[in-house]
């Protein structure tokens, strides 16, 4: 297994366990007010940070393999030097994008340092170091694809509606 499939069935071990910490949380937090009255006080705050870092992990696995929301209705009928300039100019713009997102989210991740949460008490940077694990991730893989693109490899073909290659 190469080092891609790795960190692949990783990342999706990582937002399994978001999902089951959420699901516990909350079922938990409802059986509990429905038998005994009372909930537990932790169970919002620790879904809405797993909630938080199961969508940035699945930010990562969308654009890494090429279906993060994108709009091609123009570039995927086009082949040759058109196609590769508006890939370019693309990437481009994702990689401003990406700039903004990793620096504000440093910024987050450094006021929230000192901010704790009401209930659980963990450093507020925790949620914001989701976006900033997210725009990072993003970055390199870019950075991987631009690589590929002019290490000779053949650009992805889009992807159709249920994940194949469109004809």
């Amino acid at each position: 297994m190469n080092l891609g499939k790795l960190l692949k069935h990783g990342v999706e071990a990582l937002m399994a366990l978001c999902l089951l910490g959420m699901v516990l949380a909350v079922f938990g937090n409802v059986v509990q007010r429905y038998i005994w009255g009372s909930g537990w006080v932790v169970s919002e705050e620790l879904s809405r940070l797993l909630f938080v870092w199961l969508v940035c992990l699945s930010a990562i696995l969308a654009f890494g393999e090429g279906k993060h929301l994108g709009f091609d209705l123009v570039t995927a009928r086009l082949t040759g030097r058109k196609a590769a300039v508006l890939r370019w100019l693309s990437r481009g713009l994702i990689a401003l994008a990406l700039y903004y997102l990793i620096d504000g989210s440093w910024s987050q991740v450094l006021v929230g340092m000192d901010s704790r949460s009401p209930v659980m008490n963990y450093p507020l940077a925790l949620g914001a170091a989701g976006t900033l694990v997210m725009g990072g991730c993003m970055a390199v893989l870019l950075v991987l694809q631009c690589w590929r693109e002019l290490a000779g490899e053949p650009p992805a073909e889009p992807l159709g509606p249920h994940g194949s290659a469109q004809p």
